[in-house]
């Protein structure tokens, strides 16, 4: 059996163990809870099928030269100096810091470096590497995010009636790279019944759950569709009835795929692709609320969060996957299996819902259940109302190079 094949067969086997249920491909939900008859032993794991004949995948990293970046010139590279240092704090907890080291050192021994000096270093101690998609296409999509603010309380009353639920002490996470390198970066989220462990509660369970008491409640916030957006931004701030705030940051998740209620409503005719925005799906909800549940519960992903302190005056970004702050149009989530988080990517795009450029180094700092892919980015707008207008219309085409450590091979 090749390699190939004992991979595929640890795959199905850590599935079987872990999910020990089947579900029909695409099939949504039915009513409130999901049940599905268990799944027939494998016999014996499949072999591996051929490789497909015509042309291999194109290599996800190009080498690529500094005139190749448009607008690198034109960057405030000292803008990103502080964002590329608080990805160096990130990278040495990382497995590839040996290769961030002595890049990093020399960066923290610079002192306050104007924006031609920051340009020299990045180009004395770094090369771009173009992401590629498999195709051979260099061109993906380009989201963007934002830290909203909610109105909350400690206690439950009107109109503070959704709950916010952390981290419930029977969610399992199983990181299957600690059962084969190659799935590295890929888990498993399940819970424990009796002696098997099965797939974790969906969105709709849950939300059952949380109205009869049976999760762990962190606060209460009073719209339920600002609370989904929450959880699709995965952090966000809490502003309660004596004034101050809090922040939520990302905990875990339910370990259900994310399915986009912008692309349900699509589907289903209620808006057109071009119409499908956070600012819409807002719209269409508050025109809808007796259908609004039965839209969220599309969604069979649920996020948990935990609750923090802000720091600083105006309050430091919330931190990203990383472990370190956002930066507002600085940071990017990614997927780690292609980028390497803390990395510095260079992003070439538009504005949102527009044909002017936007060309900027950024930092690869986060990640997100929806961004999957070479060619894929998120960029953080910040907190509030104006960062969350500019991230709920972005939906843009772009390109990315990585910045990696000069004479080092790519992953």
């Amino acid at each position: 059996m090749t390699r190939k094949s004992q991979s595929r067969c640890l795959i199905i086997a850590a599935l079987a163990l872990l999910l020990a249920a089947c579900g029909s491909p695409g099939k949504p939900p039915a009513g409130s809870a999901t049940s599905a008859a268990a799944c027939p032993p494998c016999p014996e794991c499949p072999a591996a099928a051929p490789a497909a004949a015509g042309k291999a995948d194109a290599k996800p990293l190009q080498a690529a030269r500094w005139s190749d970046l448009p607008g690198w010139s034109d960057d405030d590279l000292a803008a990103a100096w502080l964002p590329f240092l608080q990805s160096c704090r990130g990278l040495a907890s990382r497995s590839h810091w040996p290769q961030w080291k002595a890049v990093c050192d020399e960066a923290r021994a610079m002192a306050a470096p104007t924006a031609p000096a920051v340009r020299r270093f990045f180009e004395s101690w770094l090369q771009p590497w173009l992401l590629t998609n498999p195709d051979g296409s260099t061109r993906g999509l380009v989201t963007g995010y934002y830290e909203p603010l909610l109105r909350g309380s400690r206690t439950r009353g009107q109109p503070y009636l959704q709950p916010v639920l952390g981290v419930p002490p029977d969610l399992l996470t199983i990181d299957l790279g600690n059962v084969l390198p190659e799935l590295k970066n890929m888990r498993l989220r399940g819970r424990l019944q009796g002696n098997k462990v099965v797939p974790y509660f969906s969105r709709a369970e849950i939300g059952k759950r949380a109205n009869e008491g049976g999760d762990r409640v962190l606060l209460y916030v009073d719209d339920p569709v600002e609370l989904f957006f929450l959880q699709v931004q995965g952090s966000g701030r809490v502003q309660l009835p004596d004034g101050s705030k809090l922040r939520l940051a990302y905990g875990d998740q339910n370990g259900h795929p994310y399915q986009s209620i912008g692309r349900v409503l699509v589907d289903r005719g209620e808006m057109s692709l071009e119409q499908a925005s956070m600012q819409s799906i807002k719209q269409w909800a508050r025109a809808n609320p007796s259908r609004l549940s039965e839209l969220l519960n599309a969604n069979p992903s649920y996020v948990f969060f935990r609750e923090e302190a802000i720091r600083g005056k105006d309050g430091d970004g919330p931190n990203g996957a990383l472990g370190v702050p956002l930066t507002p149009e600085r940071s990017i989530a990614v997927d780690p299996r292609h980028v390497a988080l803390g990395a510095p990517v260079f992003l070439a795009t538009t504005q949102p819902d527009s044909a002017q450029p936007w060309r900027r180094l950024v930092m690869a700092q986060d990640t997100g259940g929806a961004i999957r892919g070479v060619v894929r980015a998120d960029l953080f707008w910040g907190f509030g109302a104006a960062a969350g207008n500019q991230a709920g219309r972005m939906k843009q085409q772009g390109q990315m190079w990585v910045l990696l450590p000069a004479g080092a091979a790519p992953p």
